[in-house]
């Protein structure tokens, strides 16, 4: 799959091996790379504009949040999925975002849901026009946009790299059987955000992820997932 990235930004203040952390990490965690794919320092350096050293750096650190893999061979790869990791990852973002979620409802202002019914609105245009990439962009923006409005410093680091690991996966088999068949459950918690109802947005949450992997059933997923692998 071809996954070119924007050059790092110069001069925005943070450093070079951030920028280039930061930039290869949303690549994976909006699918860029597929499951499987084999990354080389010199060809991430290539994609972001860079030296050896900051590709290094962010391959380096990526591989210790387990978004990606070192092999054997000394090569780094996006890790493959299974039906024992797919099950793993799914109990713990159900464990997770919704008390991520609930936690952060206290905190939510006019301001915060504003900018999450503008998220949601974007998020109807891009499964409207099937355009995947923008879709898990845009809904991984919802979610921790609302988690993040409770400030949480344990949660927010566990839930980013359990999407680590999940995105290089949703985006294959969204990209193989449409975005059209998944049900956005975003209009219920906005619901349940505006009435201050902590287990509306719990169940809303819920069923948001188990409707992003279950629609079709996770061994069908992962039966499609290895028909094309």
């Amino acid at each position: 799959m071809s996954a070119a990235l924007n050059p790092a930004e110069r001069g925005c203040g943070a450093t070079l091996q951030e920028q280039a952390y930061q930039s290869l990490r949303t690549a994976i965690m909006c699918g860029r790379f597929v499951p499987g794919h084999a990354l080389t320092i010199r060809g991430i350096a290539e994609m972001l504009g860079t030296s050896l050293m900051p590709a290094r750096e962010a391959l380096r650190r990526l591989v210790a949040e387990r978004a990606l893999e070192l092999l054997p061979n000394r090569r780094v790869s996006v890790p493959k999925m299974t039906p024992a990791r797919l099950e793993e990852l799914a109990a713990a973002r159900l464990a997770l975002e919704p008390l991520a979620a609930v936690r952060a409802l206290p905190a939510i202002d006019t301001e915060c849901l504003t900018q999450l019914q503008r998220i949601d609105a974007e998020i109807d245009a891009a499964l409207a026009a099937g355009e995947v990439e923008r879709y898990l962009l845009k809904n991984q923006a919802f979610h921790l946009t609302l988690y993040r409005a409770g400030h949480s410093q344990v949660l927010i680091p566990l839930i980013e790299s359990l999407w680590l690991q999940f995105g290089p996966f949703m985006r294959m088999m969204l990209g193989r059987i449409g975005a059209s068949y998944v049900l956005d459950r975003h209009v219920e918690a906005l619901d349940a955000i505006t009435r201050r109802d902590a287990l509306a947005l719990r169940l809303a949450i819920e069923g948001d992820i188990r409707d992003g992997m279950g629609s079709i059933g996770q061994e069908e997923l992962l039966r499609l997932y290895r028909a094309g692998s």
